[in-house]
Protein backbone atom coordinates (compact mmCIF):
# COMPACT_ATOMS: atom_id res chain seq x y z
CA UNK A 1 0.00 0.00 0.00
CA UNK A 2 1.29 2.90 -1.46
CA UNK A 3 1.35 5.98 1.51
CA UNK A 4 -0.52 9.32 -0.02
CA UNK A 5 0.87 12.47 0.12
CA UNK A 6 0.03 15.41 2.33
CA UNK A 7 -1.97 16.28 0.14
CA UNK A 8 -3.68 13.11 -0.56
CA UNK A 9 -4.19 12.47 2.96
CA UNK A 10 -5.92 16.36 3.44
CA UNK A 11 -8.15 15.88 0.84
CA UNK A 12 -9.45 12.20 1.89
CA UNK A 13 -10.29 13.44 5.26
CA UNK A 14 -11.93 16.11 3.48
CA UNK A 15 -14.26 13.80 1.61
CA UNK A 16 -15.16 11.70 4.59
CA UNK A 17 -16.10 14.71 6.39
CA UNK A 18 -18.26 15.35 3.33
CA UNK A 19 -19.63 11.76 3.70
CA UNK A 20 -20.77 12.73 7.54
CA UNK A 21 -22.36 16.09 6.84
CA UNK A 22 -24.69 14.67 3.99
CA UNK A 23 -25.29 11.32 6.67
CA UNK A 24 -24.41 9.05 3.89
CA UNK A 25 -23.90 5.08 4.43
CA UNK A 26 -22.83 2.22 3.09
CA UNK A 27 -24.04 1.35 -0.31
CA UNK A 28 -24.11 5.10 -1.80
CA UNK A 29 -22.04 6.27 -4.49
CA UNK A 30 -20.06 8.82 -4.50
CA UNK A 31 -19.21 11.32 -7.66
CA UNK A 32 -15.56 12.43 -8.46
CA UNK A 33 -16.94 15.50 -10.29
CA UNK A 34 -19.22 16.70 -7.71
CA UNK A 35 -16.93 15.90 -4.60
CA UNK A 36 -13.89 17.69 -6.72
CA UNK A 37 -16.27 20.79 -7.27
CA UNK A 38 -17.26 21.19 -3.69
CA UNK A 39 -14.08 20.56 -2.15
CA UNK A 40 -13.10 23.96 -5.03
CA UNK A 41 -10.26 21.56 -6.10
CA UNK A 42 -9.53 19.28 -9.44
CA UNK A 43 -10.68 15.74 -10.11
CA UNK A 44 -6.55 15.01 -9.84
CA UNK A 45 -6.57 15.26 -6.74
CA UNK A 46 -9.47 14.26 -5.67
CA UNK A 47 -8.92 11.02 -7.79
CA UNK A 48 -6.13 9.59 -5.74
CA UNK A 49 -7.64 10.24 -2.71
CA UNK A 50 -10.47 8.08 -3.39
CA UNK A 51 -7.98 5.58 -4.53
CA UNK A 52 -6.43 5.95 -0.97
CA UNK A 53 -9.56 5.22 0.76
CA UNK A 54 -10.03 2.66 -1.85
CA UNK A 55 -6.67 0.73 -0.38
CA UNK A 56 -8.41 1.64 3.09
CA UNK A 57 -11.85 -0.34 2.12
CA UNK A 58 -13.80 2.81 2.58
CA UNK A 59 -14.94 2.66 -1.16
CA UNK A 60 -14.75 0.85 -3.69
CA UNK A 61 -14.33 1.83 -7.71
CA UNK A 62 -16.96 -0.79 -9.71
CA UNK A 63 -15.97 -0.57 -14.18
CA UNK A 64 -18.41 1.95 -15.47
CA UNK A 65 -20.55 2.43 -12.78
CA UNK A 66 -18.83 4.45 -9.91
CA UNK A 67 -17.54 4.68 -6.82
CA UNK A 68 -19.35 3.15 -4.27
CA UNK A 69 -19.11 3.55 -0.07
CA UNK A 70 -18.31 0.87 1.76
CA UNK A 71 -17.80 1.81 4.78
CA UNK A 72 -17.91 4.92 6.85
CA UNK A 73 -15.08 5.12 9.52
CA UNK A 74 -16.06 6.35 13.19
CA UNK A 75 -15.74 9.74 13.59
CA UNK A 76 -12.72 10.72 15.65
CA UNK A 77 -10.78 13.83 16.81
CA UNK A 78 -8.46 13.51 13.12
CA UNK A 79 -12.26 13.09 11.47
CA UNK A 80 -12.93 16.85 12.55
CA UNK A 81 -9.43 17.63 10.87
CA UNK A 82 -11.07 19.42 7.31
CA UNK A 83 -13.14 21.74 9.12
CA UNK A 84 -10.69 23.05 11.48
CA UNK A 85 -8.12 23.40 8.94
CA UNK A 86 -10.23 25.52 6.70
CA UNK A 87 -11.43 28.00 9.62
CA UNK A 88 -7.78 27.99 10.45
CA UNK A 89 -7.00 28.98 6.85
CA UNK A 90 -9.63 31.90 7.30
CA UNK A 91 -8.75 33.12 10.14
CA UNK A 92 -4.43 33.14 9.15
CA UNK A 93 -5.96 34.85 6.00
CA UNK A 94 -7.43 37.55 8.25
CA UNK A 95 -4.78 38.31 10.26
CA UNK A 96 -1.86 38.23 7.63
CA UNK A 97 -4.18 40.49 5.28
CA UNK A 98 -4.62 43.12 8.62
CA UNK A 99 -0.66 42.86 8.87
CA UNK A 100 -0.81 40.82 12.16
CA UNK A 101 1.29 38.20 10.73
CA UNK A 102 5.12 38.65 9.92
CA UNK A 103 6.82 37.76 6.41
CA UNK A 104 8.29 34.82 8.21
CA UNK A 105 6.00 32.19 10.59
CA UNK A 106 7.15 29.04 12.29
CA UNK A 107 4.96 25.82 12.59
CA UNK A 108 4.67 26.37 16.31
CA UNK A 109 3.42 29.84 15.99
CA UNK A 110 1.12 28.73 14.31
CA UNK A 111 0.17 25.87 16.30
CA UNK A 112 -0.18 28.61 18.86
CA UNK A 113 -2.17 31.06 16.83
CA UNK A 114 -4.97 28.63 15.79
CA UNK A 115 -5.32 26.11 18.49
CA UNK A 116 -4.22 23.31 15.94
CA UNK A 117 -1.86 20.53 16.84
CA UNK A 118 0.89 19.50 15.15
CA UNK A 119 -0.85 17.35 12.41
CA UNK A 120 -3.17 19.56 11.41
CA UNK A 121 -0.27 22.90 11.51
CA UNK A 122 1.54 21.41 8.91
CA UNK A 123 -1.54 20.07 6.88
CA UNK A 124 -2.64 23.47 6.92
CA UNK A 125 0.94 24.82 5.91
CA UNK A 126 1.15 22.29 3.56
CA UNK A 127 -1.96 22.95 1.35
CA UNK A 128 -0.81 26.60 1.51
CA UNK A 129 2.79 25.63 0.04
CA UNK A 130 0.74 23.52 -2.93
CA UNK A 131 -1.21 26.69 -3.62
CA UNK A 132 2.13 28.45 -4.03
CA UNK A 133 1.27 31.06 -0.97
CA UNK A 134 4.02 30.05 1.02
CA UNK A 135 7.32 28.53 0.93
CA UNK A 136 10.09 26.52 3.83
CA UNK A 137 12.71 28.09 4.70
CA UNK A 138 16.07 26.39 4.56
CA UNK A 139 16.35 25.11 8.00
CA UNK A 140 13.09 26.27 10.13
CA UNK A 141 10.10 28.28 9.50
CA UNK A 142 8.05 29.26 6.88
CA UNK A 143 7.85 32.45 4.60
CA UNK A 144 5.05 33.91 2.52
CA UNK A 145 5.94 34.48 -1.25
CA UNK A 146 3.21 37.86 -1.34
CA UNK A 147 3.00 41.17 0.29
CA UNK A 148 -0.28 41.48 1.78
CA UNK A 149 -2.93 43.20 0.47
CA UNK A 150 -3.35 47.54 0.67
CA UNK A 151 -5.87 49.48 -1.07
CA UNK A 152 -3.29 50.59 -3.78
CA UNK A 153 -2.91 46.96 -4.77
CA UNK A 154 -5.97 46.48 -4.91
CA UNK A 155 -6.84 49.30 -6.87
CA UNK A 156 -4.25 48.50 -9.20
CA UNK A 157 -5.70 44.50 -9.74
CA UNK A 158 -9.09 46.28 -10.77
CA UNK A 159 -7.49 48.11 -13.10
CA UNK A 160 -5.60 45.98 -15.13
CA UNK A 161 -8.92 43.55 -14.72
CA UNK A 162 -10.65 45.74 -16.35
CA UNK A 163 -8.09 46.06 -19.03
CA UNK A 164 -8.03 42.44 -19.62
CA UNK A 165 -10.82 40.09 -18.79
CA UNK A 166 -13.61 41.57 -21.12
CA UNK A 167 -11.25 41.72 -23.41
CA UNK A 168 -10.85 37.62 -23.69
CA UNK A 169 -14.02 37.19 -24.66
CA UNK A 170 -13.45 39.28 -28.22
CA UNK A 171 -10.53 37.37 -28.66
CA UNK A 172 -10.80 35.92 -32.21
CA UNK A 173 -9.96 32.34 -31.30
CA UNK A 174 -11.72 32.45 -28.31
CA UNK A 175 -13.83 29.18 -27.43
CA UNK A 176 -15.33 27.44 -24.66
CA UNK A 177 -16.18 23.69 -24.55
CA UNK A 178 -19.18 22.90 -23.71
CA UNK A 179 -17.86 20.52 -20.91
CA UNK A 180 -16.98 23.19 -19.03
CA UNK A 181 -20.06 25.52 -19.17
CA UNK A 182 -22.10 22.58 -18.02
CA UNK A 183 -19.59 21.91 -15.40
CA UNK A 184 -19.33 25.61 -14.16
CA UNK A 185 -23.05 26.34 -14.26
CA UNK A 186 -23.38 23.08 -12.15
CA UNK A 187 -20.56 24.14 -9.80
CA UNK A 188 -22.40 27.83 -9.29
CA UNK A 189 -25.91 26.69 -8.60
CA UNK A 190 -24.82 24.43 -5.94
CA UNK A 191 -22.90 27.32 -4.20
CA UNK A 192 -26.71 29.27 -4.68
CA UNK A 193 -28.09 26.30 -3.07
CA UNK A 194 -26.03 25.06 -0.57
CA UNK A 195 -25.69 26.77 3.01
CA UNK A 196 -23.10 28.80 3.78
CA UNK A 197 -20.46 28.60 6.19
CA UNK A 198 -17.49 31.08 7.44
CA UNK A 199 -15.14 27.96 6.11
CA UNK A 200 -17.06 27.89 2.63
CA UNK A 201 -14.92 30.82 1.35
CA UNK A 202 -12.21 28.76 0.54
CA UNK A 203 -13.83 26.04 -1.81
CA UNK A 204 -15.72 29.56 -2.85
CA UNK A 205 -12.67 31.40 -4.45
CA UNK A 206 -11.07 28.75 -5.50
CA UNK A 207 -14.47 27.82 -7.85
CA UNK A 208 -14.67 31.54 -8.71
CA UNK A 209 -11.01 31.84 -9.88
CA UNK A 210 -11.33 28.45 -12.27
CA UNK A 211 -14.40 31.12 -13.77
CA UNK A 212 -11.72 33.69 -14.59
CA UNK A 213 -9.10 31.20 -15.39
CA UNK A 214 -11.17 29.15 -17.32
CA UNK A 215 -12.58 32.38 -19.32
CA UNK A 216 -9.21 33.47 -20.15
CA UNK A 217 -7.81 30.13 -21.28
CA UNK A 218 -10.65 29.59 -24.34
CA UNK A 219 -8.84 32.87 -25.56
CA UNK A 220 -6.20 29.83 -26.82
CA UNK A 221 -3.39 33.06 -25.80
CA UNK A 222 -1.12 31.75 -23.43
CA UNK A 223 -0.26 35.43 -22.57
CA UNK A 224 -4.21 36.10 -21.23
CA UNK A 225 -4.36 32.59 -19.09
CA UNK A 226 -0.80 33.46 -17.94
CA UNK A 227 -2.21 37.06 -16.90
CA UNK A 228 -5.36 36.10 -14.84
CA UNK A 229 -3.83 33.22 -13.69
CA UNK A 230 -1.41 34.93 -11.60
CA UNK A 231 -3.91 37.81 -10.65
CA UNK A 232 -5.56 34.95 -9.12
CA UNK A 233 -2.71 34.14 -6.91
CA UNK A 234 -2.29 37.29 -5.85
CA UNK A 235 -5.45 37.74 -4.24
CA UNK A 236 -5.63 34.39 -3.40
CA UNK A 237 -4.97 34.88 0.54
CA UNK A 238 -6.71 37.91 0.57
CA UNK A 239 -9.94 36.21 -0.88
CA UNK A 240 -10.13 33.32 1.71
CA UNK A 241 -11.03 35.78 4.54
CA UNK A 242 -14.60 36.19 2.88
CA UNK A 243 -16.23 39.93 4.46
CA UNK A 244 -19.65 40.24 2.65
CA UNK A 245 -21.86 36.83 3.55
CA UNK A 246 -23.57 35.08 1.23
CA UNK A 247 -25.52 37.78 -0.09
CA UNK A 248 -22.15 39.02 -2.10
CA UNK A 249 -21.84 35.17 -2.75
CA UNK A 250 -25.65 35.09 -4.66
CA UNK A 251 -24.59 38.41 -6.79
CA UNK A 252 -21.37 36.60 -7.68
CA UNK A 253 -22.75 33.55 -8.69
CA UNK A 254 -25.87 35.34 -10.24
CA UNK A 255 -23.28 37.20 -12.51
CA UNK A 256 -21.39 34.71 -13.62
CA UNK A 257 -24.14 32.52 -14.74
CA UNK A 258 -25.03 35.34 -16.83
CA UNK A 259 -22.10 36.01 -18.99
CA UNK A 260 -22.21 31.99 -19.18
CA UNK A 261 -25.66 32.25 -21.23
CA UNK A 262 -24.86 35.38 -23.47
CA UNK A 263 -21.21 32.99 -24.25
CA UNK A 264 -23.21 29.99 -25.33
CA UNK A 265 -25.70 31.82 -26.83
CA UNK A 266 -22.68 33.62 -28.95
CA UNK A 267 -23.04 36.75 -27.86
CA UNK A 268 -19.63 37.54 -26.87
CA UNK A 269 -19.79 41.08 -26.71
CA UNK A 270 -22.55 41.70 -24.25
CA UNK A 271 -20.93 38.65 -22.06
CA UNK A 272 -17.82 40.88 -22.57
CA UNK A 273 -19.78 44.30 -21.18
CA UNK A 274 -20.97 41.99 -18.52
CA UNK A 275 -17.63 41.28 -17.35
CA UNK A 276 -16.59 45.02 -17.04
CA UNK A 277 -19.62 45.82 -14.98
CA UNK A 278 -19.39 42.74 -13.03
CA UNK A 279 -15.43 44.16 -12.47
CA UNK A 280 -16.56 47.29 -11.90
CA UNK A 281 -18.91 47.13 -9.47
CA UNK A 282 -16.74 45.00 -7.04
CA UNK A 283 -13.65 48.04 -7.57
CA UNK A 284 -16.05 49.91 -5.78
CA UNK A 285 -16.91 48.28 -3.20
CA UNK A 286 -15.46 49.44 0.32
CA UNK A 287 -12.24 48.25 2.03
CA UNK A 288 -13.73 47.70 5.43
CA UNK A 289 -12.03 46.03 8.09
CA UNK A 290 -11.62 42.68 6.78
CA UNK A 291 -9.04 43.37 3.70
CA UNK A 292 -11.84 40.66 1.78
CA UNK A 293 -14.30 42.78 0.75
CA UNK A 294 -14.16 42.50 -2.31
CA UNK A 295 -16.65 41.07 -4.61
CA UNK A 296 -14.53 38.54 -6.90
Amino acid sequence: MTAPTRLQQDIADRILQLVRDDALTAGAWLNENATARRLGVSRTPVRAALDHLAEQGVVRRHLNKGIELVQVPAATDSARTPETIELAMVKLARERENGLLPDEVSELEVMRRYELGRPEAQKLLARLADLDMVERKPGYGWRFLHEPRDKRLRDESYRFRLVIEPMCMLEPGFRLEPVWISEMRMRHLEYLQSPWRESSSIAFFEMNAAFHEGLAAATGNRYFHSAVRRQNQLRRLSNYDWGLGFARVQVNCTEHLAMLDHLEAGENEVASALMRSHLSRASKLKLGTKPAEEGD
